[in-house]
This record gives structure tokens, C-alpha cells and sequence, in this order.
């Protein structure tokens, strides 16, 4: 007798499921409402032979990582265009499974596929690869399934998914320019010290040369670089272990994380963009008819930011309590003083750092617009269209501010590369000077 897999809703409002016997579904159905169930969803269950346990491993590949955004990006669009045309969900799958290169990809989709064909729902299926598939991503295919829209929310989350995307790759362009003539600058400096100074060192010593200070500072730096070559590359990396180590501490977290909302030069690029990145997470959610606490919890975890994390939670006891999002979101916009941020000041800035984040102390991480715009989207019941106009507005203010800081940091290296070689040509060529002074003067 076959089997059926079933979801429903019993007489207090709790989800049930279970397999059950049954002729037909018909029968299955009556049984199921002898029970004092409602059903909401019911398929045949086609269960698994214990001989073919690794018909899910079937077709894959050894892949290293996981699937990374931009391949999900493409699938989801994909997906929603297929399903745009009417597919079943199955046979869109399987067309996207055979067309996907090996990979972390390919390997999710056969998984997802297995579990579909053996009674699972969408949602379900993509839940059993996490690293794949978020709780953003989960939540509104579940909600899509509920609500019979499955089209629509692919739609959105390919919209969603996208416009992320294009904001990372933005962001990333933009650093690459600063932080490649850094290391080629650092590089030249190395060489220069290590390779130059030593030379012009020992025509010093043969003419016993009497040095000025920069020259001695410049000959002094040389040799702790010579002696020391192998210390170099430990630096940044000590640097990145020790944050590493203090960010896996809460405190130590929610430090790092105020300390680069409040930082003079990227401060502002970093709260524009997680205000973007949240305000449309929570707008494609509440526009996807996902629940406005489990939209709230889902973009609290998506901000990836400590201070924001705590400021959605604030939100999140606020509407249990009876209260709008706008109000606590107001309240809670100004960060109280922390000790970690102070000390990651200190650690960067020393005394000026420290000084610079007590004055910046009581300034806002979440502008007056965007607290306004949410209050009017909760009076007039448009939250979700007023969080995308955010979100589409501070995506323009970080490409904006992407672009100014670009402009701001191009000068301040060429000063900064030109005040290195200045200093380096000036501390070699004084005493060269001075020599050849000495040397062609009448004894």
C-alpha cells in the first residue's frame, strides 16, 4: 500500500507531519480529517531502498568551498525564469542540475533534487544545504509555496540577490586601485632599503662622512629591515590574528564593529552600506509575506554587523511588546560608549584616535531619513516599498562615497609615496654632497 507524506494543521493551530497508508490520496485525505486534522499539503511518499542509500551521491564531484554568491545569484534567476514559464519545479531543477559545471553547485542541486523526489517540499529540500541555501533564502521559498506564488518570490529573491551582488563587486573594485599601489609602494621600499641604502652606507664609512639625522635614521631603518626581512610579512599578519581573536569574543565583536561604523575615512562607507544591505533584506522579506519577527531575526543575522545585530534585537522585543519598528529604531540609533571601540582607537590612533571617538560619540549610525521613512511606511502600510526606497537610496550614497573616497585616496598616496622617496633622496644625496664639497675643495 502506497504511502503519503503529509503537512497539517490540528485543532490548536499546531503544523503536523507525517507519513501515512493509503489506498488513494482520497483515502489518505479522509483519514487524515478523522484525525482532527486540516490538511494543507499531501503527496505520495516515495521511500528510499536501503540498498540505494547513495543514490543522492550520485553524479558528484569532489569540490572544494562552497557555492559562491555570484553562482547563486545566476541560479536564482534561472530558476525564477523557468518557473516563470511554467515548469515544474522538478524539471527546472533537473535542467539546471545537468547544465551546472562540477562543482559545489552541481552537487547542492543533485542533493536538492534527491530530497524533492523523495517527498519534500522546495523549502525543505534547499534547508538540508545551509551553506548553500540561508535562512533569507529558505524563508522566502517557504513563504512562496505557502502563498502559491513560488514565481514571484524567485523574482524577488533574484532581484534581492542581484542588487547585492552588484553592491559587493562595486565595493570590491573600488579597494582593489588603493590596496595594490600599497603593496607595490611598500614592495619598492623594502627593495630600496634593503638593496640602495646599504651601498651608499659603505661609501659613508670609507670617507668618514659625517651624517645628518635624516641620513642616520635612513641607515638606521635599513638595517633593522636587513636584520629583520623575515619579520616583515608577520606584521599584517599578527595584526589580522589579533583581531581574529579579539572579534570571537561578543565584546571584543561589537568593538571592531562601532569602531569602524565611527572611523574617520571609511565610517560612513561602512553605515551606508549595512543600512542598504539591511533595509532591503527586510523590505524583500516583508514583501515576500515572510512573518515580521522572523523578517526581523533574518535580517538581524544578514546585517553581519554587531551594532546593527543589537539594534534589530532591540526592535524585535519592542514589537513583542506591542510597539512599531520606527520608535526603538530612533532610540537605539546612537550607540552607547563602549570600551572595546575606545580601545581600538587607542590601538590605531593612540591618543588622537581615542580623542576623535569620544567626540564622535554621540553621533547617529542610523540617519533621521531612514528612521522617517519607516515610520511613515508603518503609518501607511507600505514599510516594505519605503525599506527598498532606502535601500535604493543608500546604494547610490555608497557609490557616491565609493567614488569621493577613491578621489581622497589617490592623492593621499601620491603624497605619501612622494614624501617617502623625497625623504629617501634627501638623506642620500646631503652627505653625497657634503663630499663632494670636501673632495673638490683646495686642500
Amino acid at each position: 500500500m502506497p504511502q503519503y507524506r503529509f503537512e497539517a494543521i490540528d485543532q490548536k493551530g499546531q503544523e503536523i507531519k507525517d507519513v501515512i497508508e493509503a489506498a488513494t490520496e482520497e483515502d489518505a485525505q479522509a483519514t487524515i480529517r478523522l484525525m482532527g486534522y486540516h490538511v494543507t499539503k499531501i503527496a505520495i511518499h516515495k521511500e528510499r531502498k536501503s540498498g540505494s542509500a547513495k543514490k543522492g551521491a550520485q553524479g558528484k564531484t569532489f569540490a572544494i568551498g562552497g557555492v559562491n554568491s555570484k553562482s547563486l545569484t545566476t541560479f536564482t534567476r534561472q530558476l525564477s525564469i523557468l518557473q516563470d514559464a511554467g515548469l515544474p519545479i522538478l524539471r527546472s531543477l533537473n535542467i539546471l542540475k545537468d547544465q551546472a559545471k562540477p562543482g559545489a553547485l552541481r552537487n547542492t542541486l543533485i542533493d536538492t533534487v534527491y530530497e524533492i523526489e523523495g517527498g519534500s517540499s522546495l523549502s525543505e529540500a534547499m534547508a538540508k544545504n545551509p551553506r548553500t541555501f540561508d535562512r533569507l533564502y529558505i524563508n522566502m521559498i517557504k513563504a512562496g509555496e505557502a502563498g502559491g506564488a513560488l514565481e514571484t518570490i524567485l523574482q524577488r529573491l533574484a532581484d534581492f540577490l542581484e542588487a547585492a551582488q552588484k553592491l559587493k563587486t562595486r565595493i570590491k573594485s573600488a579597494m582593489v586601485y588603493p590596496i595594490s599601489v600599497v603593496i607595490f609602494a611598500v614592495g619598492i621600499l623594502v627593495f630600496i632599503l634593503i638593496a640602495i641604502v646599504p651601498a651608499f652606507e659603505k661609501i659613508f664609512i670609507d670617507f668618514e662622512t659625517a651624517l645628518p639625522v635624516m641620513t642616520q635614521i635612513l641607515i638606521t631603518a635599513s638595517n633593522i629591515v636587513m636584520t629583520y626581512w623575515y619579520l616583515l610579512p608577520l606584521v599584517p599578519f599578527s595584526i589580522w590574528l589579533l583581531l581574529k581573536l579579539a572579534t570571537s569574543f561578543e565584546q571584543g565583536r561589537y568593538g571592531w564593529h562601532l569602531f569602524l561604523l565611527k572611523s574617520p575615512i571609511f565610517g560612513s562607507l561602512v553605515e551606508k552600506t549595512t543600512v542598504a544591505r539591511s533595509t532591503r533584506t527586510l523590505g524583500t522579506l516583508v514583501t515576500s509575506g515572510v512573518p515580521i519577527l522572523e523578517s526581523l531575526q533574518i535580517t538581524k543575522d544578514a546585517s553581519n554587523n554587531a551594532v546593527f545585530e543589537q539594534i534589530y534585537q532591540k526592535i524585535l522585543e519592542a514589537i513583542r511588546d506591542g510597539d512599531t519598528i520606527a520608535n526603538p529604531m530612533k532610540t537605539y540609533s546612537i550607540p552607547p560608549f563602549h570600551f572595546g571601540a575606545l580601545l581600538y582607537f587607542a590601538f590605531f590612533g593612540v591618543g588622537v584616535g581615542m580623542l576623535y571617538y569620544l567626540l564622535k560619540l554621540r553621533v547617529k549610525i542610523l540617519d533621521d531619513m531612514v528612521v522617517n521613512m519607516v515610520d511613515v511606511g508603518e503609518e501607511t502600510g507600505e514599510l516594505d516599498t519605503m525599506l527598498y526606497k532606502v535601500a535604493d537610496t543608500y546604494d547610490q550614497e555608497v557609490e557616491a562615497a565609493t567614488e569621493a573616497l577613491l578621489s581622497m585616496i589617490e592623492p593621499l598616496l601620491i603624497m605619501f609615496l612622494g614624501g617617502m622617496v623625497g625623504f629617501i633622496v634627501i638623506s642620500l644625496f646631503m652627505p653625497l654632497i657634503s663630499l663632494i664639497t670636501t673632495l673638490s675643495s683646495p686642500s
